[in-house]
């Protein structure tokens, strides 16, 4: 029960952070944070669906891969994440402020953005999306689950930024940068439990 009751903290600690990395930071500027984040900002450009239920439905549509691979435990606890990374990202979204600092918002969002993810993923969790690719192939390779989803993500970068911009490539890529070191930062510290890719189906 404790350790239950300490992943379920974690789980939510993590959503939370990717939610206000995402929402206070990122998507204002149309950074998008990932594939699914790419995804759901171009959803949001083309149809002006709200942006939290965009990444929900692209998020939850990855689900059943990583259920046939990694189980149904990895799906419901995803499942709690994305949930709780949308309705931050709703909650911090609709604090905007006019006088944005680019260059902050794109380092302080990705700092958050990697901390969450990395939270999530340290618990097995994944952030949902393509993080669920990235996931599968830790697993199958035993890497760290970082670099797959920066190189996963590079073709959604690629695809925003000649709908919307050509410039939000340079920044999408600093940030997958950015949040990448801090994904595989967090995944390895040595005070929590030691990290393994042996994950089980369960």
């Amino acid at each position: 029960m404790k350790q239950f009751i300490s992943k379920f903290v974690l789980v939510i600690l993590g959503g939370i952070f990717q939610g206000f990395g995402m929402g206070l930071f990122l998507f204002p500027n149309y950074i998008p944070s990932g594939g699914a984040g790419g995804i759901a900002v171009l959803i949001h450009y083309w149809f002006g669906m709200n942006i939290g239920l965009a990444l929900w439905l692209v998020n939850a549509s990855m689900l059943y891969f990583g259920v046939k691979i990694l189980g149904k435990r990895f799906a419901l606890w995803t499942i709690l994440g994305i949930t709780v990374t949308s309705i931050s990202l709703h909650i911090f979204g609709q604090t905007f402020s006019p006088n944005r600092i680019l260059w902050f918002d794109v380092f302080a969002g990705s700092i958050f953005l990697g901390t969450g993810i990395g939270i999530l993923m340290r618990q097995r969790v994944s952030n949902g999306g393509i993080g669920i690719l990235a996931m599968i192939i830790s697993v199958r390779r035993n890497i760290l689950p970082g670099k797959p989803l920066f190189f996963v993500n590079i073709a959604i970068f690629l695809l925003t930024a000649v709908v919307i911009d050509w410039k939000i490539i340079i920044l999408a890529f600093l940030s997958q940068w950015i949040s990448t070191i801090v994904i595989d930062q967090i995944c390895q510290f040595s005070f929590w439990r030691t990290y393994t890719l042996n994950w089980r189906k369960k």
